[in-house]
């Protein structure tokens, strides 16, 4: 491989930068998103190692050159220091960075799933996305009903207790429905596809074994892991779902602060699915979250809760395990 190019992509345009073994630029320029766009500059550029920044864009892009035969790696946005660390930050010095970075060998790589899992990846997302939407429009009812100072311990999400929030007459409330009754249209349909394109995947079989884990639940899980084989340890899949909090330490005192980072979708499919089982549910994970309750805030709770249900999804799927109530790890990771 003699030829390394790093490329920055936009909406609109990508910035590309080629360089020899030796580091030298030999080409460089702007060319149109698009596949003519990306013929049109690796025209006569022959065998080449491409590094491409993760972002909205990047899937055409990465396919395109796939399909071309090119080497493609996907970089790691947050982790790619050098280009953060650039005084002078325009798109030629991205591209540049890049090109240097594939050249060493040195580009801090984002797993790419395979086509049909990127596909019900995007899909799962989507539902994932207008479910907690109607989870906003739910929590804005209650809000008003509590304005209203009127008290409502029954499920707002059921049908009776829709009709009951229409014979309020409550403008705004009405309102909130109309917008959940739209939602809840969108995501049927969307189920509806899910289901015929996943359909009954073993994995997720072996998560419906966890207490009050749903199809969806599980299949949103499955989606946002890919595989299981690609993390070595338990601990390596909860920081990948951003449940590991900030670790500051200063001499002997260590400070924990919040949790972020990872994939949004997994981390919150996680903590509902914790919360709901905790709730509904007798198990280990139970009495550790009732532990923790005792001396610790609710939210805090089942965030750790959250984080042992992580382990305990990784050596289900790692070992092929249904669930088990009383708690079993093979190599004492929980």
């Amino acid at each position: 491989m003699d030829r390394y190019i790093g490329i920055d992509i936009h909406k609109d345009f990508c910035h590309a930068t080629v360089q020899n073994q030796d580091g030298e630029i030999v080409k460089k320029g702007e060319f149109e998103n698009s596949p003519s766009g990306y013929d049109e500059f690796f025209k006569g550029i022959g065998e080449a190692s491409v590094a491409i920044e993760a972002g909205d864009a990047w899937q055409p892009v990465y396919d395109h050159l796939i399909e071309k035969g090119y080497d493609v790696v996907l970089a790691n946005p947050y982790k790619l220091r050098i280009i953060a660390e650039v005084k002078i930050k325009t798109d030629v010095r991205d591209s540049e960075a890049l090109a240097d970075l594939i050249r060493a060998d040195l580009v801090p790589e984002v797993y790419v799933p395979y086509e049909e899992m990127r596909e019900l990846r995007r899909v799962v997302k989507r539902r994932a996305k207008l479910v907690m939407e109607r989870s906003k429009f739910f929590s804005r009812i209650k809000a008003e009903l509590r304005k209203k100072r009127i008290g409502s311990d029954v499920n707002l999400r059921t049908q009776k207790a829709k009709c009951w929030l229409k014979d309020l007459e409550i403008d705004s409330i009405n309102d909130y429905l109309e917008v959940v009754t739209t939602l809840d249209k969108r995501i049927e349909k969307l189920q509806r596809e899910i289901r015929k394109t996943a359909g009954e995947m073993e994995e997720t079989k072996i998560l419906m074994t966890i207490p009050y884990v749903s199809y969806f639940s599980a299949l949103t899980i499955i989606a946002e892991i890919a595989t299981i084989e690609r993390f070595p340890t338990s601990s390596h899949l909860c920081s990948y779902a951003g449940l590991v909090p900030e670790v500051n330490q200063s001499g002997s005192k260590t400070v924990y602060g919040s949790i972020k980072g990872g994939r949004p979708v997994l981390r919150w499919i996680l903590y509902q699915s914790a919360w709901n089982h905790v709730h509904h549910a007798n198990s280990h994970l139970t009495r550790f979250y009732e532990r923790l309750e005792r001396h610790k805030p609710k939210k805090l709770a089942t965030i750790a809760t959250a984080r042992k249900l992580t382990k305990v999804v990784y050596w289900m799927l790692k070992l092929g395990e249904e669930f088990h109530s009383e708690g079993y790890d093979p190599r004492g990771s929980r």
